[in-house]
């Protein structure tokens, strides 16, 4: 739309065949759509679950004596910026959220995932 306005007709239509021509050929995936819907079908069935204690903001003392905050690793402090760590709460340990597809780059980002596992669980 921008290329319209500020190039003018008919140059400015370029930017958004070639938009069009990207996304029809571009890999097609419906995990994202896929993943939410596995999230809310989880919130729905399990209901709202509390946040991991070491996930918890600890301003007070009495928060980090109750264990907030607490074995918490951050992966900006760790090689490739990656530590093996459960995030959701235990009642979610191992329940499918996402599940990548072996298409366009979810397969390169599910081969990377399943390294990140590997080398988390021999750290």
């Amino acid at each position: 739309m921008q290329a319209e306005e500020l190039v003018g007709h008919p140059e400015g239509v370029l930017p958004m065949s070639q938009a069009a021509i990207y996304l029809t050929l571009a890999p097609k995936s419906n995990t994202a759509v896929a993943s939410y819907g596995n999230a809310r079908r989880l919130v729905k069935e399990k209901g709202p679950l509390p946040v991991p204690l070491k996930l918890r903001n600890a301003p007070t003392r009495l928060m980090e004596s109750m264990g907030y905050g607490g074995g918490y690793r951050y992966p900006h402090n760790f090689e490739g910026h990656y530590v093996a760590e459960e995030y959701l709460p235990d009642a979610l340990r191992g329940e499918p959220v996402v599940k990548l597809s072996e298409s366009g780059l979810e397969k390169e980002l599910s081969e990377r995932w399943r390294r990140l596992r590997e080398a988390g669980k021999k750290g």
